[in-house]
């Protein structure tokens, strides 16, 4: 294990994130995230763990929001069982080889008013 990252996020800030700013969606999510999300019923709820996986991940790599990393750099997709895995892209990408790490694992959950993440950054071997 290289690194483990969590975070803790309030649903109503990423609400009011999105309803308040409508560059919000784009700045933080890909198109892939997004086109899912505007499908849920529990779409705050469903942005604010993907945020929360986000920023764990970030701090799993030990590096933060710093060297050029964008948030679109993280997307969260979702296998076939429904399964939510990560896929690093761009900077975070080149980051995460540097670093030796393999993998990064992650779990989320929500309520109605907190979504939380983990995330564990793995090199196999």
């Amino acid at each position: 294990m290289k690194g483990v990252g969590i975070d803790l996020v309030e649903i109503k800030r990423i609400k009011r994130a999105i309803d308040n700013n409508n560059k919000f969606l784009k700045k933080v999510f890909t198109m892939e995230e997004i086109a899912k999300g505007e499908k849920k019923k529990n779409r705050y709820q469903f942005y604010g763990a993907h945020f929360a996986t986000k920023e764990a991940v970030m701090k799993a790599l030990g590096t933060g929001w710093r060297k050029g990393v964008r948030w679109i750099d993280i997307q969260i997709i979702h296998n076939n069982d429904g399964k939510p895995e990560v896929r690093l892209v761009g900077k975070t990408k080149e980051i995460a080889k540097r670093l030796g790490i393999d993998e990064v694992l992650i779990s989320m959950s929500h309520t109605k008013e907190y979504a939380v993440a983990q995330a564990i950054a793995v090199k196999h071997g």
